[in-house]
């Protein structure tokens, strides 16, 4: 992420998968936090609408 639309961007992406119930982004860290139900989505779903919008991710541990 390197503007301010960037963490617009991948929180929209993120909220818009089922089964997230809350998305946010920092531009500053470079990070997303979401929390999401585990039973109506996966982390490797969460990669892919990020990626998909443009936006490549990875699990930080």
């Amino acid at each position: 992420m390197s503007c301010g639309s960037c963490p617009i961007t991948v929180r929209h992406a993120l909220s818009n998968v089922p089964g997230v119930i809350k998305a946010s982004a920092s531009l500053e860290n470079k990070t997303a936090t979401v929390t999401f139900s585990p039973t109506q989505t996966t982390v490797d779903k969460l990669i892919q609408a990020t990626t998909d919008a443009g936006y490549p991710s990875s699990l930080k541990p």
